[in-house]
Parts: C-alpha cells; structure tokens; sequence
C-alpha cells in the first residue's frame, strides 16, 4: 500500500462585517496574504495535492483560491460546523469522490475540530507537534499526517504526526 499524506489546514483569517451570517463572512486581508503563504508552504513541503476536501463557507472557499492549490475539489457542507468524527467520516468517503484514489488529500475547515481530528488520527510518536497543537491551532494552520492504508480505514491512532507549520 502506498503512503498516503493528510493535510488539515484551519481556514486563513476572516472579517466580522456587521450584518454577514457566519458561513458568508469572507477573508480578512491578514487572511488573503497568510492563505498565499501557506499555498507556498504546501507546495515547498508536502507531496503535490490530488484532492481537496472544503468547507463551503465562504471563508474557506477563499483560503483555498487564495492558495493556489490546483487540484479536484469537493465542497462539503458537513465540513462546516464539523465534529470531529463528522470530518473523519468526510475523509474516509474521499475515494468515491474523485476520478483517481487520491493519494494527498487536503482538507480545508474550522476549529475546533481541525485541531481534534489532528490530534486524534496522531500514533502519538510526534509529542512536541501534538503539544503545539493543542496549545493554539491558529488561523491558516497546517498539519501533516502520514498513513499507509486506504482512506477508508483511516482511524483514530492510524497516522504518523509529521509536522504543523503557521505560516506568518
């Protein structure tokens, strides 16, 4: 079986416009530049990205245009608002999803339960990344996780800890 890399990546920084629904609030500019960054840092640093697994809130939506991250793209709404066993059943069903099983997933959503499901795929070997973590997990926040079996399979404890990356 192949490696398979997961990326978990925070939404980058949003405005508070009076009056927007929560879904609908965009980017803020710290937000537009870090989300460019952590594109660069993907890029420079993980394996190329196959699929992208999104939040629809439009905070979200615009971290991963303003990435630059080119790659297949489904957009769901359970991502939003997620617990964590909601955003792990999300990456168990990715295969389906795309033409090609992918082999690097990005996942793009919200706190809490990025830093949750970060935290809880962990084997545990990673231990100063896993405390970090679960300090603060900020906006634009990355976190790679290697497995070796199929997304289906994916579980608790299941994932090597590589590393969490802020881009600032």
């Amino acid at each position: 079986m192949s490696t398979r890399t997961l990326l978990l990546m925070r939404h980058a920084k949003s405005d508070y416009p009076d009056g927007v629904a929560d879904h609908d609030r965009p980017l803020a500019p710290r937000g537009i530049r870090e989300a460019a960054l952590a594109g660069d840092w993907i890029r420079a640093h993980a394996p190329t990205v196959d699929a992208v697994l999104c939040s629809t809130a439009v905070r979200t939506r615009q971290t991963l245009e303003r990435t630059g991250i080119d790659a297949p793209v489904e957009y769901a709404e359970r991502i939003y608002d997620a617990t964590p066993g909601t955003l792990i059943a999300e990456i168990n069903g990715v295969e389906p999803r795309f033409d090609q099983a992918p082999d690097t997933v990005l996942v793009i959503g919200h706190e809490p339960a990025m830093s949750a499901v970060a935290l809880g795929l962990s084997d545990g070997a990673n231990a100063d990344a896993a405390e970090r973590i679960s300090l603060k997990f900020p906006t634009s926040s990355i976190v790679v996780l290697r497995t070796h079996g199929p997304w289906d399979q994916l579980a608790l404890g299941s994932a090597e800890l590589v590393t969490f990356h802020v881009p600032r």
